[in-house]
C-alpha cells in the first residue's frame, strides 16, 4: 500500500501530505530521526492519552510519510475493529502503524519480511488497547480480547499469517 495512503487510513485530517517530489528528494532516515520515532512510538504506546501524543503522532506519521527507507505495509490486520468507536479504533491503527514502524527501524533487515511486520503491528496494537482498557473499563471489544488470549497463549502469530493470507485474498 502506498505511503500516502497510511495517513488516510489513520484519520490524521492535519497531517498535511508532501508531493512526491519531496517525499522522493527528501532521501532515508538519519539515526537521530529513528531513536527520535522509536522514542515517540515507545510513549504513544504506553500513553496514548497523552496531551504531547496528537503532535508526536503528527510528526512520526509526517517522517514515515516522507523518508525513502522506511516502508510500512498496511494490510489492516486489525480490520475487524468495531467502526462505531471511532477514537479507540483510531488509536489502535495508529499503535499498529507505529509498532511496525519500530520494527523496521530496530530491524532493517526485515523489510520484505511482511509477516512479521504483521505481528509486530498487531502486538503493538493489542499492549494500547490494554493500556486504553485499564483508562476506560467499558471499552473492551470481545475481538480484542480473543487476540490478547491468543497472544498470551503463543498462538497470536498464526492468526496473523491467516489474517495476512485473507487479506492477500480479498
Amino acid at each position: 500500500m502506498r505511503k500516502s495512503t497510511i495517513a488516510a487510513l489513520v484519520g490524521c485530517a492535519a497531517l498535511s501530505m508532501p508531493s512526491a517530489s519531496v517525499a522522493a528528494d527528501r532521501g532515508p532516515s538519519t539515526p537521530e530521526e529513528c531513536k527520535q520515532a522509536l522514542q515517540y512510538i515507545r510513549d504513544f504506546e504506553t500513553n496514548p492519552l497523552s496531551s504531547e501524543s496528537v503532535q508526536r503522532r503528527e510528526w512520526v506519521l509526517k517522517w514515515i510519510i516522507e523518508v525513502s527507507d522506511i516502508h510500512v505495509s498496511m494490510r489492516v490486520i486489525l480490520d475487524k475493529l468495531p467502526k462505531g468507536n471511532k477514537k479507540d479504533s483510531s488509536d489502535l491503527l495508529v499503535a499498529e502503524t507505529f509498532s511496525q514502524t519500530a520494527f523496521l527501524i530496530q530491524n532493517p533487515d526485515k523489510q520484505g519480511d511482511l509477516i512479521a511486520q504483521y505481528q509486530a503491528g498487531v502486538e503493538g496494537a493489542l499492549k494500547v488497547y490494554e493500556v486504553l482498557l485499564a483508562a476506560n473499563p467499558k471499552d473492551r471489544q470481545t475481538f480484542l480480547d480473543d487476540l490478547v488470549q491468543q497472544r498470551n497463549q503463543g498462538s497470536l502469530g498464526q492468526w496473523v499469517k491467516q489474517r495476512a493470507s485473507a487479506s492477500c485474498n480479498n
